[in-house]
C-alpha cells in the first residue's frame, strides 16, 4: 500500500515500518512484518513468472494458464493480502485466531464506500454522546483496572452505540468495529505496550480521551481509504480470507499456490491469545485470563508453554511422532535438556513439550503446503530462532529439514537482524537471529 514507504522498510522483517503505511497502520499487530517488503517480493515473483498482467496466464517458462496465487497461512492482521492487492495479484490467507481474523477482515474492507463508513461512524458517536446508564461493574476485572472511570464510560457507550446501530457483517460495520478496537490501548490508563501484555499496575503519563480519539481514528481511516482509492489499480485482485488452520490449509486447491509469503509464530513462549486479552475482554469475548484457551489459544500452533501445560502434553510420545523423524536426532537432546532445566527452575515452564509440539505442528503445516503449492512454486517464511532456559533451538535449520520431507528444497536463509543482544534484563545470553527462509517446491 502507498503512504510513507521508505527503502529501508523493504529489507526489514518487523512490523514497525507499517506504522506509516495506509491501512496497515489501522491496528498495530506487532507479530506482523513489513508491508513494503511483502509488496516487493510479490512484484519480484510476478517478474520471475514473466507475468505482466497478473490476471492473465503465466508466460513461457511458467505453468501455462495458471496465474500467480499468493498464500499466507498465518495471515495475522492481513499484511500479505493487502500487499498482494496493491500489486494486483490474487491472494488467500488463513488465520486461526478469531479476534485477529476479524481485524484482517476489517482492513480488507478499505475499498468499500468511504461515505457509508463515515456516516455509520458518526451516527455511532452521536448516539454514544447521549446520556445513558452504563454498568461499569459488569465489565471484566481487567477492564475495570486498566481504565479510568470516565474513559471507560465513554468507551462502553461507544460499544453500546455500535451494537445498536452498526451491522458487524457489513463493510461499514467492520470498519467501525476496528476504529473502536484501535483506540482501546491509547485510551487505557494502565500499561498497554503493543507487543507486551497488559500491565494494570503501570500508569501512563498521557492518555487519550475516547470520543476525541475515536474521531481521529475514523478520519485517519477515511483518509487512507480515499488515498488508496486513487492509487491502487482497479479492478482489485481478489483477496480471500479464511478462518482456518495452517496445518490443514482447508479450502485451498491442490497445486494452486505459486508463492507462500508468511511468518509463523516463533517458539519463544509468546502467548498470542494473551496478546489480545485487552480487546477480547472489552468486547466481552473473554471474562478472565483463564478463558483465553477456549476462546483463542486452542486454535493456534503450540508455540507457548501456557498451551502445552494446559493440554498436559507428554514429551516422549511427541518426540516419537513419525513426522519429526527428519529432526529426531537433534530434537531429542534439546527437549531432554529443557526437561531437566525445567525441574531446576521455579516456574517449571513446559518448554520441553512446547518445542516438540511446535515442530510437530510445523511439520503438519509443511505437509499441507506440499499439497497446495505447485511444482516450482516458492515459499518464504520470516522466522527466528529461540533459546528457552538458555538452550538454543535452531529453528530455521529444523524447519528446513521438515520442509524437505514435504517435498521442498531449501534455497537459502537471509539474516535480517540479530536478537537478544541489547537488552540488559534478558533471561539468557544466547545470541539469536531473525531472517527469511526461502524454499522451492520440487
Amino acid at each position: 500500500m502507498k503512504g510513507g514507504t521508505a527503502s529501508a522498510a523493504r529489507h526489514t522483517t518487523t512490523f514497525t515500518a507499517n506504522q506509516g503505511e495506509a491501512v496497515h497502520r489501522w491496528f498495530r499487530y506487532s507479530a506482523g512484518f513489513s508491508a513494503a517488503w511483502a509488496e516487493e517480493e510479490i512484484r519480484n515473483h510476478r517478474r520471475r513468472l514473466g507475468v505482466t498482467d497478473p490476471a492473465g496466464p503465466v508466460a513461457p517458462g511458467g505453468q501455462p494458464g495458471q496465474p500467480p496465487l499468493i498464500l499466507d497461512p498465518f495471515v495475522g492482521s492481513g499484511t500479505t493480502l493487502l500487499a498482494a492487492q496493491a500489486q494486483g495479484v490474487a491472494a488467500v490467507g488463513l488465520e486461526a485466531h478469531p479476534f485477529v481474523l476479524r481485524v484482517a477482515a476489517a482492513k480488507l474492507a478499505w475499498s468499500s464506500p468511504v461515505d457509508a463508513f463515515r456516516a455509520t461512524a458518526r451516527a455511532v458517536l452521536e448516539r454514544a454522546r447521549r446520556p445513558v446508564a452504563i454498568d461499569i461493574a459488569a465489565c471484566p476485572l481487567l477492564i475495570r483496572r486498566i481504565y479510568g472511570e470516565e474513559s471507560l464510560g465513554q468507551l462502553l457507550r461507544l460499544r453500546q452505540a455500535f451494537c445498536e446501530l452498526a451491522d458487524p457483517e457489513t463493510p461499514a460495520g467492520r470498519l467501525v468495529w476496528l476504529a473502536l478496537a484501535a483506540i482501546l490501548r491509547p485510551c487505557a490508563l494502565g500499561g498497554t505496550a503493543p507487543w507486551q501484555y497488559v500491565l494494570p499496575r503501570k500508569r501512563k503519563a498521557r492518555v487519550a480521551e475516547p470520543w476525541a480519539e475515536y474521531e481521529r481514528q475514523v478520519e485517519r481511516m477515511c483518509a487512507d481509504m480515499e488515498l488508496l482509492g486513487e492509487t491502487v489499480p482497479r479492478p482489485l485482485a481478489p483477496a480471500r480470507l479464511l478462518a482456518g488452520d495452517a496445518r490443514q490449509c482447508a479450502g485451498i486447491a491442490d497445486g494452486s499456490v505459486s508463492l507462500v509469503l508468511t511468518s509463523p509464530p516463533y517458539p519463544n513462549n509468546y502467548d498470542y491469545a494473551d496478546a489480545t486479552r485487552l480487546e477480547m475482554s472489552f468486547f466481552d469475548e473473554v471474562s478472565s485470563w483463564g478463558g483465553l484457551h477456549e476462546a483463542a489459544r486452542k486454535y493456534l500452533l503450540r508455540s507457548c508453554s501456557q498451551h502445552t501445560a494446559k493440554e498436559r502434553l507428554a514429551l516422549e510420545p511427541l518426540m516419537a511422532h513419525e513426522r519429526l523423524g527428519p529432526i529426531a536426532e537433534e530434537l531429542a537432546p534439546v527437549c531432554r535438556a529443557l526437561a531437566g532445566r525445567r525441574q531446576e527452575r521455579a516456574g517449571k515452564k513446559t518448554y520441553d513439550t512446547m518445542i516438540a509440539a511446535y515442530f510437530l505442528d510445523m511439520a503438519e503445516v509443511w505437509q499441507a503446503l506440499g499439497r497446495v503449492v505447485r511444482r516450482g512454486g516458492q515459499a518464504c517464511l520470516v522466522v527466528g530462532d529461540s533459546a528457552p532456559y538458555g538452550v538454543h533451538v535452531p529453528v530455521e535449520r529444523w524447519l528446513g529439514h521438515l520442509a524437505e520431507a514435504a517435498g521442498f528444497e531449501v534455497v537459502g536463509f537471509d539474516e535480517t537482524r540479530q536478537r537478544n543482544v541489547k537488552w540488559r534484563n534478558r533471561k539468557h545470553r544466547v545470541p539469536l537471529r531473525e531472517g527469511r527462509l526461502w524454499l522451492r517446491r520440487r
